[in-house]
């Protein structure tokens, strides 16, 4: 690829991965331009598509995050596509999700692979990720009342650091004929039950943190009644979660240390660097 006009476009540039790649693609001296609809270098909106054409503008090269807390969202994706296409976009890294081969056809993640892959005018690379660490430390599956609250039926993931993640887009990007039409699954090194997960938070918090394994519509119903998210994200939902208490969940490979060099972090080491994440809040009186 010719990197006369190297510069990447960072969708989900605020959010877990994207604002790491940006920042890692920075420090290998290459150019990134994060793109949100708040905060980042530009605006950009799935839904208002006059905010498309100047995000790309100068771009050859995007790490694409699709909508989030929807289902449905292919014909937004592939209009972008086209557009970059035109805008003369060159490569083009997916944030996907393990296992996003078996998921619902409800679920548009697989779609997109699929059109990304028979696009002849760009190079592309799909990360399918594990479950990202970074879910214990935010809204997605916080400690409340020293529990983690999630129906896993005791299954296990391979959970992976967001910035592990990262990492390996962050290749993709920086060396796109290395990695044209690669499919990499992104995992932590041990695949860890939700409980034994909630024993290490444990361990560096001081808390007796435990593992709820509440049964799945209630959990469910719960997270659509509290608008954590809408009616139509079920289907991802369930997918998800029964996808690890079926035992299928992730389990480790090689793929972070293959493209990177370094090995993925484990989760005990994810924890010891973010224990404050789990302090309990002092008491003033």
């Amino acid at each position: 690829m010719d990197n006369s006009r190297q510069a990447t476009l960072v969708l989900g540039g605020t959010g877990r991965t994207g604002s790491l790649v940006a920042s890692k693609l920075a420090e290998r001296g290459l150019s990134a331009r994060t793109a949100s609809r708040r905060g980042a270098d530009v605006r950009f909106d799935w839904d208002n598509p006059a905010t498309h054409g100047p995000a790309l503008a100068g771009a050859d090269r995007v790490y694409l995050v699709t909508p989030v807390l929807r289902v449905t969202y292919a014909g937004l994706v592939s209009g972008f596509l086209d557009l970059a296409e035109a805008c003369g976009v060159r490569h083009v890294t997916y944030l996907s999700a393990y296992g996003s081969d078996h998921a619902p056809p409800q679920v548009d993640i697989g779609a997109v692979e699929l059109d990304l892959m028979s696009r002849p005018a760009f190079t592309s690379s799909v990360l399918r990720s594990a479950w990202v660490m970074q879910n214990f430390t935010d809204q997605h599956l916080p400690v409340i009342q020293d529990m983690i609250t999630v129906p896993t039926a005791g299954g296990a993931e391979a959970f992976v650091d967001a910035a592990d993640v990262a990492a390996v887009a962050v290749e993709t990007l920086a060396d796109p004929d290395a990695h044209a039409g690669a499919v990499y699954e992104p995992t932590g090194p041990e695949a860890l039950t939700v409980a034994e997960v909630a024993g290490i938070i444990a361990g560096v918090s001081g808390r007796p943190v435990s593992h709820n394994d509440i049964e799945r519509s209630t959990w469910i119903d719960g997270a659509i009644a509290a608008g954590v998210v809408p009616p139509g994200y079920r289907v991802m939902l369930n997918w998800l979660t029964a996808t690890i208490a079926s035992g299928h969940g992730s389990r480790p490979n090689d793929d972070v240390r293959k493209v990177t060099g370094s090995a993925p972090a484990s989760f005990a080491d994810f924890a010891r660097r973010h224990a404050r994440a789990w302090a309990v809040p002092a008491v003033h009186r």
